[in-house]
């Protein structure tokens, strides 16, 4: 029986990952182990490793801690690559599935391709606006399989020179969660983090790596705005880029006890999703208001360079750190209020779409070695 790893680091891949991991679980063809690690271990970031644990994944769960507080992230990177190679020097994986653009993606990849493991990347061949796009697409490189989520990511692997017929479309997976009529009520949601409103927005802003330089000014505009515009918020701490700490100290210095501003170090994915689906709008810097807000047709205020690069629809405003053209934006969406959904990132469906491909025994038979797919160098002929 082939044996899948699940490497998760964040909230924000957890919730990603996690339709894959049950569709997985709930199978007689696999076996699978969760390695988590990053921010999930972390207190600031309100130890998320305990969704984990009281999502019933105990049993498959094996944690590490691969950073301390301030670690840069060459470092976080070089610690996780370690752990990671400790547990299958004692635990033989056939498949190490990872998401996106994070470090502990990058050190999933690394491992697996120096260690001859078949490597399956969720949402590559995505764009942004920060160094997330070099690791995304160093990623892409080093993986023998890509779960894509849309057809414009498709044409970015295979500019990048990965072949065909390892790239498979199944849309984003936490889309089947949005869909799931298993989500939380709004009222339970509120009811769980004791919201004091039941009319808000919910506002995430994470640091820019490439921007540090400016990242306390960007933060300082940002809790303005929000301040200025009389709106009741949820707010959502960031996540542990360089930078973060800007934020947060932005945050301590100007948010607390504000009577329509509530902040948490996390929100439970599902939990999450629920607030989403009735806030009035979604504003700050984060890939939530790219993917799943235009799914549920919830306007996005998106602010600054971070999704600079990402998918365009009509409910998402970009401006930049200027107060006013925040307000204003605010402003739009409020009249506006709701937007056409948008099925871009996929139909709910992509789990299922995930057994069925891992059971090709094509998939299996996958090459270690990668072959680059030339598109433009023609080769002179052989004589």
């Amino acid at each position: 029986m082939k044996k899948i790893l699940f490497l998760t680091g964040t909230r924000a891949d957890f919730g990603k990952l996690k339709p894959l991991i049950n569709i997985v679980r709930d199978s007689e063809d696999f076996d699978f182990v969760i390695f988590g690690t990053g921010m999930h271990m972390l207190s600031k970031y309100g130890t998320t490793i305990n969704e984990l644990k009281n999502s019933g994944y105990t049993p498959y769960l094996f944690t590490f801690i691969n950073q301390m507080e301030g670690d840069p992230m060459e470092v976080v990177l070089s610690k996780t690559i370690s752990g990671l190679s400790s547990y299958i020097n004692e635990n033989q994986v056939d498949m190490i599935v990872i998401h996106g653009d994070r470090i502990e993606t990058l050190a999933g990849a690394i491992t697996g391709a120096l260690r001859n493991i078949l490597v399956a990347h969720i949402e590559g061949g995505e764009v942004s606006g920060t160094i997330d796009d070099l690791i995304r697409h160093s990623t892409s490189k080093l993986s023998h399989l890509h779960f894509i989520a849309n057809d414009n990511a498709k044409q970015r692997l295979l500019q990048l020179g990965e072949l065909e017929s390892s790239i498979f479309n199944i849309g984003s997976p936490d889309i089947d969660i949005m869909y799931s009529k298993d989500l939380p009520t709004l009222e339970m949601a509120i009811e769980r983090y004791e919201l004091p409103f039941d009319e808000f927005a919910i506002a995430i802003l994470h640091p820019v790596t490439t921007e540090t330089d400016k990242q306390y000014e960007h933060a300082k505009t940002f809790v303005k705005a929000l301040k200025d515009s009389g709106q009741n918020y949820i707010v959502v701490q960031p996540n542990n880029d360089m930078g973060a700490e800007y934020i947060f100290r932005s945050f301590e210095e100007d948010l607390k006890d504000i009577p329509n501003i509530k902040i948490f170090p996390s929100i439970r994915f599902e939990y999450f999703l629920s607030l989403l689906k009735h806030a009035q709008f979604l504003i700050g810097n984060s890939s939530s208001g790219i993917h799943e807000a235009p799914a549920y047709g919830v306007p996005t205020i998106n602010i600054g360079s971070r999704q600079l690069n990402r998918f365009h629809y009509e409910s998402i405003i970009n401006v930049p750190f200027e107060v006013e053209k925040i307000l204003e934006a605010i402003k739009v969406v409020l009249e506006v209020k709701s937007y056409p959904k948008t099925n871009f990132y996929g139909d709910g469906t992509s789990a299922q779409q995930f057994i069925d491909t891992l059971r090709m025994n094509a998939v299996w038979d996958t090459p270690k070695q990668k072959v680059f797919q030339d598109l433009f160098v023609k080769h002179p002929a052989s004589t």
